[in-house]
């Protein structure tokens, strides 16, 4: 048997670069691995349940939200290896804030009957409240107490690795630029900090829905669309020693820098949709979504200029084109694949 020896001079820039190439690799892996997909079903010519989970497998999406417990999903995913949100939606919020019991027994209906056949991560309480959202508002007092009933239930039936958040968004913010300067309105500033208070008490993530696609359609004359796209040539925004290409990092840092004016300056940040439209407005269209996603899988695996070196988990908004939804036409053209299961966009998830 031969050995080799290496002197000390010559081992120790070879160890560096290989730990520095383990490194990388652990973040591409850790990148890929960290994004998931949003599963809505609110349309007539969707694939059945089943369909669906191979669909992700074979594209090799390993994980998803889905905006309620829907009982042919959740068993659809049964031994999977699919990692998973689970929503609460908004009409529930009050029944399981003030009835008792409800939330018990919506842990035993919808995660311990499925458990741990299905791997369910986080449920997501609510989607998008705001007491100064009209169409929300309605729900924003029954929010934190609905979240803490499910945390409590959660507890009583051992689950303690199953997180409890609310999916929020950019409109909670009162300012947002430059993304130094994030922070929560003050309309919602007694809404919002109780809720980042249980998040850091139980470890929890705050889940954030980023759209760059409504802050470029709403503000198109200030906003450039490339910004938008991940296809600017060079540095937008600048902010002290922080430089900004795209809309998204700038978006998240607003919401990094409102979080650690609130108290949450340790909390991980999920984005729980992020997404563009291929139709149904002059921006939205199949190459623009295309671009959009594409560069999105590829800028989330490296974290952000706050947060630099972090995979940021992110669900792309969503699976299919759900013609049953409501509002604009473009809500209606999200999706990754079309109903027949054909890929929109041949991107690459693994």
């Amino acid at each position: 048997m031969t050995s080799v020896m290496f002197s000390s001079k010559r081992s120790k820039p070879l160890m560096a670069a290989i730990f520095l190439l383990l490194g990388l690799l652990m973040s591409t892996i850790i990148g890929i691995q960290s994004i998931g997909v949003c599963y809505g079903t609110l349309g007539d010519n969707l694939p059945s349940a089943p369909e669906v989970v191979q669909l992700y497998q074979s594209s090799g999406i390993n994980r998803m939200r889905i905006f309620d417990p829907n009982p042919a999903t959740l068993e659809a995913l049964r031994r999977s290896g699919i990692r998973l949100i689970v929503g609460v939606p908004n009409n529930d919020l009050q029944a399981l804030a003030s009835i008792p019991n409800a939330a018990t027994d919506w842990i035993q209906s919808n995660v311990l009957t499925y458990t741990p056949d299905v791997d369910i991560w986080c449920i997501a309480v609510g989607n998008e409240v705001s007491p100064t959202n009209p169409p929300t508002s309605q729900f924003a007092n029954y929010l934190l107490p609905a979240m803490k009933n499910i945390q409590s239930a959660l507890l009583a039936a051992g689950l303690t690795q199953i997180k409890v958040s609310t999916a929020s968004f950019s409109q909670l913010l009162g300012s947002s630029f430059p993304p130094s300067q994030g922070s929560f309105s003050d309309g919602v500033s007694s809404f919002i900090n109780p809720i980042i208070s249980f998040l850091v008490e139980n470890d929890s993530p705050f889940l954030a829905n980023i759209y760059p696609y409504f802050s470029y359609t709403g503000d198109s004359q200030n906003i450039p669309l490339p910004y938008a796209l991940f296809t600017a040539p060079g540095v937008v925004v600048q902010d002290g020693n922080l430089q900004y290409q795209n809309l998204f990092d700038a978006s998240l840092d607003a919401i990094y820098a409102a979080l650690e004016r609130s108290g949450g300056a340790n909390l991980q940040i999920v984005v729980s949709e992020s997404g563009w439209p291929s139709e149904g407005d002059p921006a939205a269209t199949v190459e623009n979504a295309r671009t959009y996603y594409t560069n999105l899988l590829n800028l989330v695996k490296g974290g952000t200029p706050r947060r630099p070196g972090q995979a940021v988990e992110t669900y792309l908004f969503a699976m299919f084109d759900e013609n049953q939804k409501g509002g604009l036409e473009t809500e209606r053209h999200f999706g990754l694949f079309s109903p027949s299961q054909q890929s929109k966009y041949q991107i690459a998830f693994n």
